[in-house]
């Protein structure tokens, strides 16, 4: 069958079990294995969709953790590189009394090389691409120049075997050393990116748009754009129109890979059949609802991949939530 790559950081999020309060006072923080494209990756491998991650992780224990998580989650590894002299990243997370989200901070200290910015172009696993459906990627891959050159790498073998590009923006000011290289760099990376998703906050900051009519004509390529706003509705473009689906209210413990959980069953939903069909609107919206639900079920536990929901608990969910209307 053909699968989903999956291709960027995996790291740990170190979330804080103190609610409300700034990093200085936090006093304990607890582990969990994230990082977006991995958290893609294993959405995708909960609802049955088959999937490898193409990743560089550091020959240290935590490293080894995250790759022995992501293989019992039902993630193909071959493509995640293990770099002997550098550090498995983590990302310090506090929440607000809402559940939202702020980075902080990583581990190590300004000199510490972090294993995701050495993806070495030359070790991707070209047979992988070959029988690929989609390649799945953000942004913070592009921050440093060597994983800058893994993805440029990636885009010309999805180009040659045909496989389609979806883009998550997933902005991370806190990657860059240079935030402002994002300006130069987009726009490359969007000439080779056929479904784009986004948040609302950075569909403002890097397109000044917040209509994904207005994003598809501007990039006219795109086949879809999928544009999220929290607890707001989400706003889509597929199959040549627009339109908007609610999301689903829940009572959020934690955010974290609420995003991810989404685009995976967003994708989960078109690999199973043809693109064409998106020009068919009740499937776009059924699409883009079951989506919607994915992303509401996440919030409901800690932690980006624990949480995850299958198939059928998406379903169930829809079907509750569509008997009250």
């Amino acid at each position: 069958m053909p699968r989903v790559i999956c291709l960027g950081e995996v790291l740990v999020d170190q979330i804080a079990e103190d609610i409300g309060v700034p990093y200085e006072q936090v006093s304990s923080w607890k582990p969990y294995f994230g990082g977006a494209p991995a958290n893609v990756a294993c959405g995708l491998a909960k609802l049955g969709t088959p999937v490898s991650l193409i990743s560089c992780v550091g020959q240290d224990e935590v490293g080894a953790d995250l790759l022995r998580q992501l293989g019992a989650a039902g993630v193909e590894t071959s493509g995640v590189q293990v770099h002997p002299n550098s550090t498995t990243r983590q990302v310090y997370v506090t929440r607000d009394i809402l559940g939202d989200r702020s980075f902080d901070r990583f581990n190590g200290d300004s000199d510490t090389v972090f294993a995701d910015t050495l993806m070495s172009p030359e070790h991707l696993p070209e047979h992988l691409f070959a029988d690929a459906k989609f390649l799945v990627m953000g942004t913070l891959g592009l921050a440093s120049p060597q994983t800058s050159r893994a993805i440029a790498r990636a885009l010309k073998l999805a180009d040659q075997y045909f496989v389609k590009v979806v883009i998550d923006i997933n902005w991370r000011a806190m990657f860059w050393k240079s935030p402002e290289h994002i300006v130069k760099l987009l726009p490359i990376l969007l000439k080779n990116t056929d479904f784009l998703k986004l948040t609302e906050d950075e569909s403002n900051l890097l397109f000044k748009l917040v209509s994904p009519a207005a994003i598809a004509q501007a990039y006219s390529h795109l086949e879809g754009i999928l544009i999220t706003n929290g607890d707001k509705d989400c706003r889509y473009y597929l199959g040549e129109r627009q339109g908007k689906h609610p999301v689903y209210p829940v009572h959020s413990i934690d955010t974290t890979g609420a995003g991810d959980s989404f685009l995976a069953a967003f994708i989960h939903k078109i690999y199973h059949r043809p693109l064409t069909d998106l020009l068919d609107p009740q499937f776009a919206e059924e699409v883009v609802g079951y989506a919607c639900a994915a992303g509401a079920l996440t919030t409901l536990d800690m932690g980006a991949i624990a949480a995850q929901p299958n198939d059928q608990q998406i379903r169930e969910f829809l079907a509750i939530r569509n008997n009250k209307h």
